[in-house]
């Protein structure tokens, strides 16, 4: 927070929260919005500017998260801004096919060649449900290997032991997600490659897909170990190569 203490008065913003606990459960429509797990109130911000942020009590933030990610070129940057606003001249939504998708494809192919298809959705949680899906179709296995606190979306089998509201507290203890489903998911812990190969040896031919955060950022900002991920993807390759004719581990 620049120019102010971390006590700043957040009264309108108090107030706003108030107005929203009568709509929304907790006053959001993100669980870790609430912040209950962290204590204090939140803030309700008004504006945004390069890296800072306003509230409608006039507090600054630096912001580190940069809407959690969608801001990596900072608040309100004029070219950004100056391109929305030309898009938004032909409407804000057709429904239908458009040229920019395919163009937008062609420069992410480009940056990342190994991209053979690809698909756009409208959030992280449907890209992650569909990921799974596929490699669900492709191996025809149905269980998956999460890693706690690693968020991957708000589908029932991906909020087992993820960090984040509720779905923190138990394992079907999140509420509305069936037994049946979070025993598809096996939780196994961050940085621990003993834990993944034990789980791959448990349940040979069945796991279709091991899904994370390669740096966590839902439990806080935990880096891999030295040489975690290339031992992650060394055992999901061994793995599939020694217990499935055709298929493929999602990463």
């Amino acid at each position: 927070m620049g120019g102010q203490s971390t006590s700043s008065i957040r009264a309108r913003s108090q107030t706003l929260q108030a107005r929203a606990e009568r709509y929304f459960p907790g006053g959001v429509n993100s669980p870790v919005r609430a912040f209950r797990a962290v204590g204090g109130q939140p803030p309700f911000i008004e504006r945004g500017e390069g890296a800072w942020l306003e509230d409608v009590d006039g507090n600054r933030y630096v912001d580190y998260f940069g809407s959690w990610g969608p801001m990596i070129l900072g608040h309100a940057f004029a070219p950004v801004v100056e391109a929305i606003e030309d898009a938004a001249r032909n409407s804000t939504s057709f429904g239908a096919s458009t040229a920019t998708e395919a163009e937008l494809a062609e420069r992410i192919a480009a940056c990342y060649p190994a991209l053979q298809m690809m698909r756009f959705v409208n959030s992280g949680t449907e890209a992650t449900m569909s990921a799974i899906r596929l490699a669900r179709a492709a191996t025809r296995r149905k269980m998956v290997v999460k890693f706690e606190g690693c968020y991957h979306g708000h589908a029932d089998g991906l909020l087992v032991k993820a960090g984040s509201g509720v779905a923190t507290f138990g394992i079907p203890g999140s509420a509305g997600v069936p037994e049946e489903i979070a025993r598809l998911t096996l939780a196994l812990p961050y940085n621990d490659l003993g834990a993944v190969e034990s789980a791959l040896d448990a349940h040979p031919g069945e796991i279709a897909a091991v899904i994370l955060e390669p740096v966590v950022g839902n439990a806080g900002c935990i880096p891999p170990g030295e040489g975690y991920l290339a031992g992650l993807r060394a055992l999901t390759r061994r793995h599939v190569a020694s217990t499935a004719s055709a298929g493929t581990t999602a990463r």
